[in-house]
């Protein structure tokens, strides 16, 4: 098949979650032997054209906030390209894939990873109610346009926007499982992995719990910082790493203050050295907070964790909250353990058990790395979305 992926306002390769996506499944599908051809933003320094992994990107300078600009580009390249189908990255300022779509009766797929309308309170959603909702009325436009709707959960496209509840296919995020496997990184980079632990100041066999993800509040790592400080004097070889930025970053590492370098905080840490990270750790902790975003507490939990998967991927057990989905991910006392939402005493409770019990703890990492292997990886995620567009194509 020849597939047009369009992702307006995402620059890949790159560190967050949402170029994570986009890279994976338009090298995937290459992988399968489809020809991609994916239209991303330019954000400086890169290439006007690339081709990574068997996709080929072609990236325009058009920023984020003007994402129906790219249409006339996405329009000719769709004419020059004459693809079988069109996919579109969804968020409320795009569309040019999707109108392209329609226009030149090819079948489209829009992909949406959040609630296509914004929680009453946010500034977006009080202006887009001044206006008269025009980006409401726009967002079910582009549900109605689309063939088919991908999603992680339903619940992102309300029923009043789409009626036809049958368009919509529940479909989460995964894993690479050949990427993130730590006896591969053992293995293959066990010289810069020997590096890479002394460079932290630290040795073989250290029992160190690991976050990887964004440093705001509703990620929790600011929770597990606050259970990693209270653990600390009782178990005085742990070591607790914490990969990522943003706002809370200064929080943790003065909650760290005085721990002897055992707070370990290198920062954003590019998508491909993630694994050499993770395979220094023997716990991964994904302590989400929803009570602390408006959109996860009236939507649900949307999110398709990313983190979790790579964790498990990488074999370790995951301590993560009791809520759908997570608790569907993780098999509690199987793949990890589980915990109620916003407890920071369970939750260091649960440290201390999988930091001082590294033959259990391995245990679960096994049974982890199976389970993601078979469910929740990349590959199956792009062999599912498969189906889905040769349904649509035959």
């Amino acid at each position: 098949m020849r597939i047009l992926y369009v992702a307006a306002g995402i620059t890949a390769p790159g560190a967050h979650g949402g170029a994570t996506h986009v890279l994976e499944v338009a090298t995937g599908l290459a992988a399968r032997g489809h020809q991609v051809e994916v239209v991303t933003m330019n954000a400086g320094g890169q290439p006007a054209a690339e081709t990574i992994g068997g996709a080929r990107f072609h990236r325009l300078r058009v920023g984020k906030a003007m994402g129906l600009l790219y249409y006339p580009s996405v329009s000719r390249l769709a004419r020059q390209l004459r693809p079988d189908i069109i996919m579109e990255r969804y968020y409320n300022l795009a569309g040019a894939g999707i109108i392209t779509a329609a226009r030149q009766h090819i079948p489209s797929i829009l992909e949406i990873n959040a609630p296509i309308v914004d929680p009453p309170a946010s500034r977006k959603s009080r202006l887009d109610r001044r206006f008269g909702r025009p980006l409401q009325r726009w967002a079910a436009r582009q549900c109605r346009l689309a063939s088919r709707i991908i999603t992680p959960l339903a619940s992102t496209v309300p029923p009043a926007l789409l009626p036809q509840r049958d368009k919509i296919c529940e479909l989460p995020w995964g894993a690479n499982v050949a990427q993130f496997d730590r006896q591969r990184v053992v293995t293959e980079q066990g010289a810069e992995l020997a590096a890479l632990r002394q460079r932290l100041g630290l040795h073989e066999g250290q029992p160190v719990a690991v976050f990887s993800g964004s440093f705001r509040h509703w990620h929790g790592v600011d929770q597990f910082a606050t259970a990693a400080r209270q653990l600390a004097d009782d178990l005085p070889d742990a070591a607790f790493l914490f990969l990522g930025d943003g706002p809370l970053l200064d929080e943790v590492r003065a909650l760290g203050a005085g721990l002897g370098g055992r707070f370990i905080t290198p920062g954003a840490v590019a998508y491909a050295e993630v694994p050499l990270y993770l395979a220094l750790a023997s716990v991964g902790v994904a302590p989400f907070n929803p009570a602390a975003h408006e959109a996860l507490r009236l939507f649900g939990f949307y999110w398709s964790p990313l983190k979790i998967f790579e964790y498990m991927a990488m074999s370790l057990p995951t301590i993560t909250i009791d809520i759908p989905p997570l608790n569907q991910i993780i098999r509690d006392g199987v793949d990890g353990l589980l915990y109620p939402a916003g407890d920071v005493t369970a939750l260091r409770d649960y440290l201390a058990v999988l930091l001082t019990n590294p033959a259990h703890a391995a245990a679960m990492g096994a049974s982890a790395r199976q389970r993601v292997v078979a469910t929740y990886s990349w590959q199956e995620h792009c062999r599912a979305l498969e189906e889905i567009m040769l349904e649509l194509t035959r």
